[in-house]
């Protein structure tokens, strides 16, 4: 009798599963076919070569070899430590975050690659829909497909709204620091990587001592990911609250 109950137990946790991820990837599906045709739009309003032009038209253009290696070793860490080996989407990243949406039934976890965040910015709007990751994940495929991983940082990083009205790396770093790109230092580099992530709340110009805490999110990933040790975080660091 016992052995029986076990059985019925057992099975009926079995056939609950079973239904969960039925649903599951039956909703996914849907958002998926949903965020194709979004996608399939949009590319052909605008092909990837054309949005790279619109890109290099609107501003100074700075190419990914006159970028400071230290902004782009900052971005890489805080947004996208994978940059260099997906092929447009951190696949882990992307589940966990949309599986977590479904459950909650709401667009509420990112996980988007510096490949997404430039489809989004460029073909999509900021709308937080479903169907509109889906399709930025399409799109994130087709820039891999057409542009080099240093030609896709570089439109990212000239394109990017940093806050406070301005709209690439050269008005940023012009604007909240009167400096060409070359004469910026590794803790501005450092500020100028964490804007993005919440341009309005982290701008040095409205909130100077959230943009110092974001600063040091940036620093202490990048010592994280290996590309600085820690003393050289802490130098960063203490040098860049002197200065400010």
């Amino acid at each position: 009798m016992e052995k029986k109950k076990c059985r019925g137990i057992k099975k009926a946790v079995l056939v609950t599963a079973v239904i969960l991820l039925l649903g599951i990837l039956s909703v996914t599906g849907y958002y998926a076919y949903l965020g194709y045709g979004m996608y399939s739009s949009a590319i052909r309003e605008k092909s990837v070569s054309k949005m790279a032009a619109d890109i290099k038209s609107r501003c100074r253009f700075i190419e990914y070899g006159e970028l400071p290696e230290f902004y782009a070793n900052a971005v890489i860490s805080v947004e996208d430590r994978k940059f260099f080996a997906h092929k447009g989407i951190d696949v882990i990243a992307v589940c966990r975050a949309v599986l977590h949406d479904i459950k909650v039934g709401a667009p509420e976890q990112g996980g988007s690659t510096i490949t997404q965040q430039l489809a989004k910015n460029e073909y999509f709007s900021q709308e937080k829909r479903l169907e509109r990751k889906f399709a930025e994940v399409f799109m994130a495929f087709e820039i891999e497909k057409e542009l080099s991983k240093e030609d896709i940082f570089a439109l990212y990083a000239n394109s990017i709204y940093f806050g406070s009205g301005y709209y690439g790396l050269d008005a940023a770093a012009n604007g909240y620091f009167g400096k060409d790109i070359s004469e910026l230092s590794e803790y501005e580099c450092a500020m100028l990587a964490g804007l993005p992530n919440a341009p309005s709340a982290y701008s040095p110009d409205t909130s100077p001592e959230l943009a110092g805490e974001r600063t040091e999110i940036v620093i202490e990933n990048m010592a994280d990911a290996g590309y600085i040790t820690k003393e050289q975080a802490d130098s960063i660091m203490f040098c860049g609250t002197r200065s400010r």
